[in-house]
């Protein structure tokens, strides 16, 4: 998106800015290019061959980086790295010089007889200022390609990605009266239901509860969501679910889908188990016999301890939304913190099998999420202590 906002500036810009000079020339500017048409020319097709060439190498280094990426940690990772926006503006500077030049190109002009013309000399000097520009960036961008190679820097940037989005969807602590979160709503036997399906295939990253409240306010209905963000729905799937009396429209059929996300990859808008899931594909990864890297493996656990400590000190959000009135209008399905546990947990520990150092990590990870945690997942944590201390006992056996 910004390099192609980018483009359209400069192509503005590259029009706009000759042709105001055209019309009043007036005295150049302190420093502003005093060459002839012919200088001119030349240095704007110097600038503009320069830029497509090193956007070009711009684009064979990202492409290596995604391959690299894609091969050694996890391909759900390469969306994070295209949304940079060290890479995003490289391309968006290097293209936007590109075409500013050819654009300013056009307005160079002189006579047959000698160099009288018109030199649009602060649109040249612009482009200059551009190509200094250009070099700021691509040092950032070697800079953060080197960055992006280390596993270290990968593994600390998805965990904490996906600590800042637990603690924007899971803010409610252990000390905060969980009653006090809002009513409940369950159906009564023969209330009338209507079943709401989408017209996508893909994954859910997001709903619109506000749309959803809204809708569900001003209809006089209920609408229970059936499924949770990150899950895969297929073309014709029920999602969603309506409480009242009288026909659901086709209307309202599209007003409901249009307040649930459907990708094909899942993100980081509301997921968290979107982040847990590509530090264990690393963990998972690492682990194969073709990579054996189980250092690797240690610190993709290191940062899912990072975020398990934060969350298993929280309450689930209610499943309750209701209106100003205290209605309850939409009910949901948060995504569960015990299954966040036993995804961190049983993949790697059944890739772990015969690895001296990752069990016992994971070990002293649920050693110390039972000294954070509250009541509601300690269960959950023990199953996992007593699991650990078998596969423990059994490789000192």
């Amino acid at each position: 998106m910004i390099p192609a906002v980018s483009v359209v500036v400069a192509l503005v810009a590259g029009v706009v800015i000759p042709t105001l000079e055209a019309r009043d020339p007036g005295d150049p500017l302190f420093l502003a290019f005093s060459g002839g048409p012919d200088a001119a020319r030349e240095v704007l097709g110097v600038i503009a061959a320069a830029t497509i060439s090193v956007t070009g190498l711009v684009f064979s280094n990202t492409l290596v980086v995604l391959q690299l990426v894609n091969s050694s940690f996890s391909p759900r990772m390469l969306d994070g790295f295209l949304r940079s926006r060290v890479v995003q503006g490289t391309l968006a500077i290097f293209l936007s010089t590109f075409v500013f030049a050819l654009t300013v190109t056009r307005y160079v002009w002189n006579t047959r007889e000698g160099d009288d013309g018109f030199v649009p000399r602060l649109s040249i000097t612009i482009a200059f200022v551009m190509v200094l520009t250009c070099l700021g960036f691509f040092l950032a961008f070697i800079r953060h390609i080197l960055s992006s190679m280390k596993v270290a820097n990968v593994v600390s940037t998805i965990g904490t990605e996906t600590l800042n989005l637990a603690k924007e969807m899971y803010p409610v602590h252990e000390d905060v009266d969980t009653h006090a979160q809002g009513p409940t709503w369950s159906p009564r036997p023969g209330d009338p239901r209507q079943e709401v399906c989408t017209g996508r295939t893909g994954n859910i990253v997001w709903f619109d509860y506000r749309r959803l409240l809204a809708w569900a306010a001003e209809n006089d209905a209920v609408v229970t969501i059936d499924r949770s963000v990150g899950e895969f729905i297929v073309e014709g799937q029920c999602i969603m679910r309506v409480w009242r009396e009288g026909e659901v429209s086709d209307r309202d059929c599209t007003q409901l889908n249009d307040a649930v996300g459907v990708r094909l990859e899942r993100t980081m808008t509301q997921d968290v188990g979107f982040g847990v899931r590509q530090l264990v594909d690393i963990a998972d990864r690492s682990l194969s016999p073709g990579t054996n890297d189980p250092t690797t493996t240690v610190q993709a656990i290191q940062e899912l301890h990072r975020v398990l400590r934060y969350l298993v000190t929280c309450v689930e959000p209610s499943p309750y939304i209701a209106d100003e009135e205290g209605d309850v209008r939409v009910v949901h399905r948060p995504q569960e913190i015990t299954g966040f546990i036993d995804e961190s947990l049983g993949e790697i520990l059944n890739y772990a099998e015969g690895q001296a150092q990752v069990p016992g990590v994971m070990r002293d990870m649920v050693e110390d999420l039972l000294i954070a945690s509250v009541d509601r997942y300690r269960p959950t944590l023990e199953r996992w202590r007593a699991r650990l201390a078998e596969e423990l006992q059994g490789q000192d056996a």
